[in-house]
């Protein structure tokens, strides 16, 4: 197949990398390391520093400082189109004037005309300009196409295309040319969200099988969580968070990460005494097998981990409901407590509780559940 790598994947290592525009730092000394093949998510709101550090890896935007290996060569101040990279932009960039297979091709016909003699580029511009792909380019674009499931779409022109069909389009053309790198910047925001599901899903399963080491940025979670091998979560130009979708979901370190990953319910500690943290008074929650870290902490109470208590339960929790919605799938319930708002996300084929907005309740969740952070 076309996407099928003939040599081997490369390792991206990033070293000290500094991108500064005038005053401000917008990528500020980061280090991470990227295994060959591995799907690699830099994650983070927007200004954080994580498109500034694809285009680094790119060559759109050259550091201040530092390195950016692949493998064993430093391509830092390398230009672009010498550093081997497919990349696929937000907007897809295609060419509406051309077809699907032309704007495929064009990696390829525009590789070769950068290595022809200046006779053979006049021949490239000529067979560009009438739409003349070579044989051997025609069969390379059909079996991408194939891949990314549109054979067939051939002379179809991109305004001719659902937005689903225009993202693989542009990642066929990302993975013609079979780059070292493949590298994504928010693929899948201008999608709906339930289109957004189907291609996190098509670009995995493609990445997996072209085995191309890849960078993906985006500024949502659930995505990150849903493709990634590992994740760098990035705050102010620094890494905050690296590891994998299980690792720093199931130990999140800090109150940021928690907080950016959705988990809502951080409460900062008043007072602990060994495993029992306390949130208020007479209120001590019980923690076991976590990380404590050191200096103040707050407790995450996920709310998926919550629970409604009928009877005396360990790690029980007094409050009274405020409403309930139902999310479809789920049904999402607020609680005001002694030490603030809580909310409970729980199954929407379990038996809800007969209380009403303004009755009391009571809650629990396991000590194991209990995630102990950095303030």
């Amino acid at each position: 197949m076309a996407t099928e790598q003939t040599s081997a994947p490369v390792s991206i290592i990033v070293r000290d990398l500094v991108k500064e525009f005038g005053s401000t730092r917008a990528v500020d000394g980061i280090n991470f390391e990227i295994a060959p093949g591995e799907f690699f998510s830099l994650l983070g709101s927007s200004g954080c520093g994580k498109t500034t550090t694809l285009r680094c890896i790119a060559g759109l935007e050259l550091p201040t400082s530092g390195s950016i290996f692949f493998s064993e060569v430093d391509v830092a101040q390398v230009q672009p189109h010498l550093r081997d990279c497919g990349m696929v932009f937000q907007n897809y960039a295609l060419f509406p004037h051309m077809t699907v297979a032309d704007n495929v091709a064009y990696g390829l016909m525009a590789r070769r005309y950068r290595q022809a003699g200046p006779l053979d580029k006049i021949s490239y511009l000529l067979k560009s300009a009438f739409s003349l792909i070579p044989e051997s380019d025609k069969r390379l674009v059909d079996e991408v196409l194939e891949t990314v499931e549109l054979t067939g779409y051939n002379e179809r022109k991109p305004q001719q295309l659902s937005g689903g069909q225009q993202q693989r389009v542009a990642l066929a053309r990302a993975l013609v040319t079979k780059p070292k790198v493949l590298l994504f910047d928010e693929p899948l925001g201008a999608l709906d969200a339930k289109l957004r599901v189907k291609m996190r899903e098509e670009i995995r399963r493609i990445q997996k099988r072209a085995g191309i080491t890849t960078v993906y940025v985006t500024h949502d979670q659930e995505e990150a969580l849903a493709v990634s091998d590992r994740i760098a979560v990035m705050n102010g130009g620094r890494i905050v968070g690296l590891g994998s979708p299980t690792e720093i979901y199931g130990n999140p370190g800090n109150a940021f990460m928690a907080d950016f990953l959705g988990m809502k319910n951080i409460f900062p500690v008043l007072t602990r005494t060994q495993d029992q943290f306390s949130l208020a008074q007479d209120l001590n929650l019980k923690v076991v097998g976590v990380a404590i870290p050191e200096g103040e902490t707050s407790l995450v109470l996920r709310p998926d981990s919550l629970r409604f208590a009928d009877q005396e339960s360990p790690n029980q929790i007094e409050g009274t409901l405020i409403h309930q919605l139902f999310m479809g799938t789920s049904v999402e319930y607020l609680v005001e407590t002694a030490f603030g708002q809580l909310r409970l996300l729980r199954p929407r084929f379990e038996e809800r509780p007969e209380v009403e907005a303004g009755q009391a309740v009571k809650l629990t969740i396991a000590p194991e559940e209990v995630l102990v952070v950095a303030r």
